[in-house]
């Protein structure tokens, strides 16, 4: 919730003047507001950041906080109140009208031998909010929420981008699903080049150190005539869009997290095969859908399928380079002798697009052209749950009118 809202909730708990007692109960409700001050003070001699987190409450709204030590890079846990530390875990009782916890987060993080998925050097760092402040369990006051802010106190030079709207390295952290809002998504901070553009209603921003090879306008270029067709059957994508990108050490990959990405300054728009990873991690970022341990290749097999549909419907991809490029995704796609192992990528995933390739001809067969996998896509992104086979099997049932034969038989899934 930011500043203004709280106002207004403010101004509406006072009720008109001269009505006689307000009901306690009821201003009490409306008046259910704690804010949380994240400030954090990047060093790059230790390799991490002091998080101090400042919580003010007129009441005990907040009453306990649970939060993860993240296998040991969080450490030198202090706090008001009462605090444990124990069992990879920190667990804060805030005194009644706020108070202080504060710890050290380690930033750099090894995703191979010798390149980095979170880092902090001399002249930048790019890591993701939940690397330096965990997600927490939390016990609060029924209809209490927070209202959150995000501060940097950086080397001199240094700027930042988050996914979050603020100026002066200070940002408003607003997660609508949540009461408890911490920050999530990519951040990078250092000396940056920072290229924005407003592409079909989307805030859209290209962020990374100075001197790394980054395309920030041929990002933002591509974008404008592709991220328009996945808007199209992805309508409630987050109004803002933040890609960090950087050179080495960072891992030569791409990752996606809420209203944000990270892809590495070589990986190119289009690969020779004709698929694309930018694109693929934005539909991650438009769904915003996670699966059950055995169905990760739905996920990862939606993300890649419609990255080549927007290529295809944009008409970036000709017909044949298109028909090409699903041929290659087939050849590779039969080294996966399953499909619902622990974890999708390579040729699971090439053989996941192949099943959905299946499924969209079967369902635009079976309606006369009235459906298709997009309408199958629509339900999966308005998910509130994690994804399985069986509710897959489910949705596309549902779209279809009956049981898609192209899901009977998956193999190393259950059976239908």
């Amino acid at each position: 919730m930011n500043q203004v809202a709280r106002l207004l909730l403010l101004a509406a708990s006072a009720g008109p003047v001269g009505c006689g007692p307000s009901n306690a109960s009821d201003t009490s409700r409306d008046d259910r507001v704690y804010t949380l001050d994240y400030v954090v003070t990047l060093d790059p001699e230790t390799a991490g950041a002091r998080v101090v987190l400042t919580l003010e409450q007129s009441d005990d709204y907040q009453r306990k906080l649970d939060m993860s030590l993240l296998g040991g890079r969080i450490s030198n846990v202090e706090g008001d109140g009462e605090l444990t530390v124990q069992d990879g875990r920190a667990v804060w009782l805030p005194p009644e009208d706020g108070g202080q916890l504060s710890w050290f987060a380690r930033i750099d993080h090894l995703r191979d031998e010798d390149t980095y998925d979170a880092y902090i050097g001399d002249d930048w760092a790019l890591f993701r909010g939940e690397d330096i402040i965990p997600s927490a369990d939390t016990r609060t006051l029924k209809d209490a929420e927070s209202d959150t802010r995000l501060t940097f106190e950086l080397p001199d030079g240094w700027s930042s981008v988050t996914p979050y709207f603020g100026n002066d390295d200070s940002f408003d952290v607003d997660t609508p699903d949540r009461r408890f809002d911490t920050p999530t998504g990519w951040i990078v901070l250092g000396d940056l080049g920072v290229r924005y553009g407003t592409i079909s209603g989307i805030r859209t921003k290209v962020a990374g150190p100075t001197g790394h090879d980054i395309r920030r306008l041929d990002i933002l270029a591509f974008l404008r005539w592709t991220l328009p067709e996945l808007l199209r059957v992805l309508p409630d994508f987050p109004d803002r869009l933040t890609i960090v990108s950087a050179g080495e050490p960072m891992w030569r990959g791409a990752l996606s997290a809420p209203q944000s990405l990270y892809i590495h300054a070589d990986r190119p728009l289009i690969s020779e095969n004709g698929t694309s990873t930018l694109l693929h991690e934005i539909v991650h970022v438009g769904m915003g859908l996670s699966a059950k341990r055995g169905a990760d290749w739905i996920v990862e097999g939606f993300a890649e399928f419609y990255a080549l549909e927007a290529l295809r419907r944009s008409g970036t991809l000709g017909k044949r380079r298109f028909e090409i490029a699903h041929e290659d995704l087939a050849e590779w796609g039969r080294e996966a002798s399953e499909l619902c192992g622990p974890r999708s990528s390579g040729s699971r995933t090439a053989r996941a697009v192949m099943v959905l390739a299946e499924l969209d001809a079967e369902i635009r067969d079976e309606t006369d052209g009235r459906s298709s996998l997009d309408d199958v896509l629509a339900e999966l992104a308005a998910l509130d749950e994690e994804i399985t086979v069986e509710r897959f099997r489910e949705i596309a049932a549902d779209v279809a009118g009956e049981a898609m034969e192209s899901l009977e038989d998956l193999p190393g899934c259950p059976a239908a």
